[in-house]
Order: structure tokens, then C-alpha cells, then sequence
């Protein structure tokens, strides 16, 4: 098991500049929780990147969000056309209806997005979240397409074990699961962090 006294004093420390709220620290159990159950087998790193990546995708609030904007800068992100200005994007999300981009926004941990992706994980989880895609902002839901989809490389076709293995430690290009290498460095540095701040009780 974590020793959660020890994480939680090195990430206050060096990821909170020294004060949590409450939400916050609820948003950092959960992502243990969920480790400790069902992937504690796997890389601490792995571990260790997700947080970072939940820390950088919430705004360090560790609490599943949904993307910022209106109904008009989604219709017009991610709705097909003649709403939609950026059909590409629209196709690769799988949004074919009318209202697709608002309905389908981001939201959760890592910015669920497009009725594909909502469409594949309601079958994976056995959450309808084509009916309610607010189920994802739920944190047991949430957190579980945070590791899922990070070690099958769901989201670009990346995963954990591309970057974090006996043979490899790429803190950079780990981003690339999530998102290119926008934000790259400042993601790694988060993980790095969070690494530091995981030992086990004895």
C-alpha cells in the first residue's frame, strides 16, 4: 500500500505550494484508490504520469472537469458540418448529428471528447454515457478512463508501455498518450514529481 502520508507531505509540498483543499485531496485518494485495486502490479511511473496528467488536464483541481466553453465554440469545434467549421476534427471524433460537439465535449480527467469516444466506453465500463455523458465527470468513472485508457493507448494510439519500461523512461514523450507534446515538459516535470513522492508502507 502507498504510504498516503508520506505522498500527500511531498505533494503539498512540491505540487501545492504547501496547501490542499479538501476537494483536492479527495481527487488524489480516488486516483489511489484505483491503483491500489486494480493496477498496483504495474510501473509506479505509470502512476506517477497519470497524476501528472490529471494535475496538468484539471488545472491541479484533481477533480474530473468539463472542457471549458460555450455551446457555440463547441458546435463550432467539434459539431460536422454546416455548424461545424472543422469537419476533419468532427470525423475523427465520430460526431455525425447535429449537437454532437456540445453534447460530446470534454470532461473527466483527461478531456473525454466526441461521441466515439464516449460511445467506445460506455462499452468497455457498462456506463451509458451516450445517454448521460456527464456520467464521466463521476470520479469512479472518471478515473478509470484515466489508467484504462492510458495503458491500451485509447485516446491517440500511445501508451504507458511505449515510454516506461525495463528499457525505457521517456518523461517527454509520454505527453503523446494524451496530446502531442503540447505542454510536454511542464506534464513530465508534474509526473517526476509525483514519483518522488511514491514509497510503500513496510
Amino acid at each position: 500500500m502507498i504510504n498516503r502520508d508520506f505522498f500527500f507531505s511531498e505533494t503539498k509540498l512540491r505540487l501545492f505550494d504547501g496547501r490542499m483543499t479538501q476537494k483536492q485531496v479527495d481527487g488524489l485518494n480516488a486516483i489511489l484508490d484505483e491503483w491500489e485495486k486494480n493496477h498496483a502490479g504495474s510501473d509506479d511511473r505509470w502512476l506517477a504520469y497519470a497524476l501528472g496528467t490529471a494535475h496538468h488536464e484539471t488545472g491541479r483541481t484533481m477533480q474530473p472537469i468539463r472542457e471549458w466553453g460555450g455551446k457555440k465554440y463547441f458546435t463550432e469545434m467539434y459539431d460536422p458540418p454546416p455548424a461545424g467549421k472543422r469537419p476533419a476534427v468532427a470525423t475523427r471524433l465520430g460526431n455525425t448529428q447535429s449537437g454532437d460537439g456540445p453534447l460530446f465535449c470534454g470532461r473527466g480527467y483527461v478531456q473525454l471528447t466526441g461521441r466515439a469516444n464516449y460511445t467506445n466506453w460506455k462499452t468497455k465500463l457498462g456506463v451509458n454515457l451516450v445517454g448521460n455523458p456527464d456520467l464521466a465527470m463521476d470520479a469512479k468513472v472518471a478515473v478509470k478512463i484515466l489508467f484504462e485508457g492510458m495503458e491500451a493507448g485509447s485516446f491517440t494510439g500511445k501508451k504507458f508501455a511505449n515510454y516506461f519500461s525495463k528499457t525505457v523512461e521517456d518523461w517527454r514523450n509520454a505527453r503523446r498518450i494524451i496530446n502531442g507534446v503540447d505542454k510536454a515538459d511542464l506534464v513530465a516535470s508534474y509526473g517526476k514529481r509525483y514519483y518522488s513522492a511514491i514509497s510503500y508502507k513496510t
